[in-house]
């Protein structure tokens, strides 16, 4: 029997799955088919595959993807079985892949004739932007082009299907029970992905559902809770093992991210704000760290910051465990969404603007310290989210200002995420579509967007990373323009622009030069001077445009010491002298 799985890549409130990001639903859906039918030849595919098979070249939205090694049209051919996964329901900006739409993949697996099965959060539809309602036609059009829909988990379907196709209901969810073997038997498939072996960060499951949500219903616009109404916590041995299979495989990028809030893993139920279980979190990393001592990347996802504002001992507990057996450059992406008491209310969100403070000064005193790697151990981002009902203009005001106390304050936030609110059906928001005023408030958005990213996030970014920064091991990832972008691999990894072009998918060290308002200005080090372009030397600090023609009149350099006196400053003379090479 021949399967394909082809990835759309995901994104979700609480999922990530698209490149370097390897999600859960590929890895699940081939543990499933191939403990029901261990014989079956299953071929993992991405949207870039097809893209490229049928459109040719232009058809690759980025640069540095190739096709798959195997021959996609003749698998579709060959194919009993085609399953795709995809759904993007918190859409964004992505640096190296493009998540695909029923619309996009529909016209490429017409002409196949295999059982064709929909899988991920797609049967909900997808968002193209924000700021948007989703409507009917995708889902219709769905309808039309699969055979099945998995509304529940497309894994206990796809078992149930190869096994007893009579009885296969495509409204089943699995148990954390039942998962066991599809995750370990899923692991396998990494191997065929495109950034396997080196630049895949895999991305592991540890709870479903909302614990805010379980307590006292959830934010207005999220899915999660709409999907999963129960919360379950999925054991920690369980999470240990598949940890363990993909790391053998050669895995050694990680986030610990398939959740709402990782502060509220094993916790104890107690209305809008559960109890934090410590115990259960240090004995997961620890575990993770005992069966893969050499990984690379141990990265989180999600928090709710009421939790660590209302808990602070024991949230502290589990900042210091998330350092002591994770990796730096972690993130926990806060669900504030609004700084207005009122929006607040009226959508019933995670935490107050108080609440969010209080957990942002908790992470910067356990994680502000530089690490390693450039960059420091653990800190907080905040997602803000335009368009919610009881905005008024007053309300960006006061989310601008919370935002500003947090920068005036001399507190470090990794990321600030802006996005525009999406109406999903089913939603307590659908209810409340004819209030989201994203269009009578488009002004008000692009004005404060701009706002913050200027007088925000610019000068929160110069204090992350002030100029003379090493960060290490960037991965080479996009060209565009002439330009190099690349970044870490992690949980939300800065975005390093690059002045030329240099090899992709190699590790780098970058010094940083400059900055703008989402992403850094950085040159690979060591820097041949006797060797390296004027356009790039001009970036180092204490060099700039005046004294690069002084450099090129004199080249060649016997020592370096002759380079550092053209350069004035000693601070800067102090930061080239390790950085600069004559080979």
């Amino acid at each position: 029997m021949i399967v394909a799985i082809i990835d759309g890549y995901t994104d979700e409130p609480a999922g990530l799955g698209v490149p370097p990001y390897l999600g859960i639903y590929p890895r699940y859906a081939y543990g499933a088919i191939k403990k029901a039918n261990p014989k079956a030849n299953v071929f993992y595919l991405t949207i870039d595959d097809l893209r490229f098979t049928f459109e040719g070249e232009h058809g690759i939205k980025t640069r540095n993807k190739t096709p798959n090694v195997f021959k996609t049209k003749e698998i579709l051919q060959k194919a009993e079985l085609i399953i795709y996964i995809g759904g993007l329901h918190t859409p964004g900006k992505y640096l190296s892949a493009v998540p695909s739409q029923v619309e996009e993949v529909a016209k490429f697996l017409k002409p196949f004739e295999g059982v064709k099965i929909l899988g991920g959060p797609a049967f909900m539809g997808s968002a193209h932007e924000g700021g948007t309602k989703i409507g009917s036609r995708e889902l219709m059009l769905a309808n039309q082009i699969f055979d099945y829909i998995a509304y529940g988990d497309l894994e206990a379907f796809l078992y149930d299907y190869l096994t007893n196709p009579k009885d296969a209901n495509p409204f089943r969810f699995r148990t954390y029970e039942e998962l066991k073997d599809y995750a370990l038997l899923g692991a396998e498939v990494v191997k065929q992905f495109p950034d396997y072996p080196n630049f895949v960060i895999v991305e592991i499951e540890t709870q479903r559902g909302c614990p805010k949500a379980a307590g006292i219903g959830g934010c207005s616009f999220c899915t999660e809770p709409l999907r999963y109404k129960l919360i379950a916590d999925r054991p920690i041995e369980d999470i240990v093992k598949e940890v363990e299979a993909l790391y053998k495989l050669g895995v050694v990028h990680f986030r610990i991210g398939r959740q709402s809030c990782i502060f509220s893993y094993m916790a104890k139920p107690n209305g809008r704000v559960p109890i934090p279980n410590p115990d259960a979190l240090e004995k997961l990393f620890k575990g993770i760290r005992s069966v893969a001592p050499d990984v690379k990347t141990l990265h989180v996802d999600n928090a709710n910051p009421a939790v660590i504002a209302n808990y602070p001992e024991e949230s502290t507990r589990i900042a210091k465990a998330l350092i002591k057996y994770g990796t730096p450059g972690n993130v926990v992406a806060f669900g504030l969404e609004s700084a207005d008491p009122k929006v607040a209310k009226k959508n019933n969100l995670n935490a107050t603007a108080d609440e969010t403070y209080e957990a942002v000064k908790i992470l910067n005193e356990v994680g502000a310290k530089r690490s390693y790697n450039g960059m420091p151990w653990l800190l907080p981002g905040i997602n803000i989210l335009f368009g919610l009902p009881g905005e008024t203009k007053k309300s960006y005001e006061i989310t601008f200002q919370f935002l500003k106390r947090l920068l005036d304050d001399g507190l470090l936030v990794r990321r600030i995420n802006i996005r525009q609110v999406v109406v999903f059906p089913g939603t307590p928001l659908w209810y409340l579509r004819e209030k989201v005023k994203t269009e009578k408030h488009k002004a008000l958005t692009k004005h404060y967007k701009y706002k913050i990213r200027h007088e925000i996030d610019f000068p929160m970014l110069k204090r992350l990373v002030p100029v003379g920064t090493i960060l290490r091991d960037v991965r080479a990832e996009v060209y565009d323009n002439g330009l190099t972008y690349g970044r870490q691999i992690g949980s939300y990894p800065l975005i390093v622009g690059i002045p030329k072009e240099i090899e992709l998918n190699r590790f780098y060290d970058v010094l940083i030069v400059g900055h703008g308002f989402r992403s850094i200005t950085g040159i690979p080090i060591p820097i041949n001077v006797n060797k390296e372009s004027s356009k790039v030397l001009s970036y180092l600090p204490g060099i700039g445009k005046k004294r690069v023609v002084k450099i090129l009149s004199k080249r060649p350099f016997k020592s370096k010491d002759e380079v550092l006196t053209i350069v004035e400053d000693p601070k800067n003379r102090e930061m080239l002298k390790d950085i600069i090479s004559l080979e």
